[in-house]
């Protein structure tokens, strides 16, 4: 007998993507999650194509990635998709020094963020 299939995270008619090593804060990232959350797939691809912020891009791919798991793995229907979930998390921080004067030295923080996305196929009412 094989391995036991893990159960699902999500419901039968969602599907998931998640990014877990987004460069730059989860405060940045959750301003641009917040464009996203409760619309439709396709109209939230376009809000992000169309934002001017640097964590959009980053943003785009793992919704696109979300899209294609619902259409590729899970047989949902691309136009309905609604974006149900978009949330943030902080993941690894970088540490890195900087010479100053004086032969001081100051840490500098690389933070590193997730973004978890969830679509929805929403019902025709």
């Amino acid at each position: 007998m094989g391995k036991q299939k893990a159960p699902r995270r999500v419901a039968d008619n969602e599907a998931l993507a998640v990014g877990t090593m987004i460069r730059g804060s989860a405060q940045k990232l959750n301003l641009v999650a917040e464009l996203i959350r409760g619309k439709k797939a396709e109209d939230a691809m376009n809000i992000l194509s169309f934002s001017k912020k640097a964590m959009a891009k980053d943003a785009s791919k793992v919704l696109a990635s979300a899209i294609a798991n619902a259409e590729n793995n899970h047989d949902l229907d691309v136009d309905a998709l609604v974006v149900a979930e978009a949330s943030v998390g902080k993941s690894i921080t970088m540490k890195r020094f900087h010479t100053r004067g004086r032969g001081k030295s100051t840490r500098i923080l690389k933070p590193f963020s997730r973004l978890r996305i969830v679509v929805r196929e929403a019902e025709e009412a």
